[in-house]
């Protein structure tokens, strides 16, 4: 079996990828009031701040800061998929592995993160977060991303509604 080292720091701040399996699926954003209302209540539960978020057809990315004392990330987003995964329809074809585990065959079994190392590396993580759906030609301007906090930092006056992040292609990979 294999064993993950994830970084973990108590009190930190994180950025996730989190998958579905099929990458052609647009589960996310079909089924978006199931998976918020799902999130809000690992939220309650487990508390954690979002930073920044955005949904996306087959993947989201997240920033998260947790409680002092608390680094347990994992724990809420096994939460939040499986949460999610009830009540779906299983994938058509699963594989052995995935029925021995339990799972549906919805998301990707692991997730990336990050630890956010600095003032730098939060700003830069949001600012990828948030123009991801131009990234991946969705819209023509983030503002026109409806699953997005973005909207959030427009009204909460942290960025203009023209914002295009200025980013280089290639700057943040994936």
């Amino acid at each position: 079996m294999s064993h993950y080292r994830r970084a973990l720091r108590p009190g930190g701040s994180y950025f996730f990828t989190v998958t579905l399996a099929d990458r052609r699926s647009t589960l996310l954003v079909d089924e978006v009031d199931r998976l918020r209302d799902i999130y809000r209540r690992v939220c309650r539960d487990h508390p954690f701040e979002t930073l920044a978020i955005c949904i996306l057809p087959d993947h989201l990315h997240a920033v998260w800061s947790l409680p002092q004392g608390d680094a347990d990330y994992s724990r809420r987003w096994s939460l939040i998929k499986s949460g999610f995964s009830r009540g779906l329809m299983a994938a058509a074809t699963r594989s052995g592995s995935k029925i021995r585990h339990r799972e549906k065959g919805i998301w990707q079994r692991r997730f990336w993160e990050h630890m956010i190392r600095d003032e730098r590396d939060l700003q830069r993580h949001i600012d990828y977060v948030h123009i991801n759906p131009l990234k991946h030609g969705y819209v023509q301007q983030v503002s026109d991303w409806p699953y997005s906090s973005f909207h959030r930092w427009v009204r909460d006056g942290c960025l203009p509604r023209d914002w295009a992040g200025g980013v280089e292609d290639g700057e943040f990979g994936e």
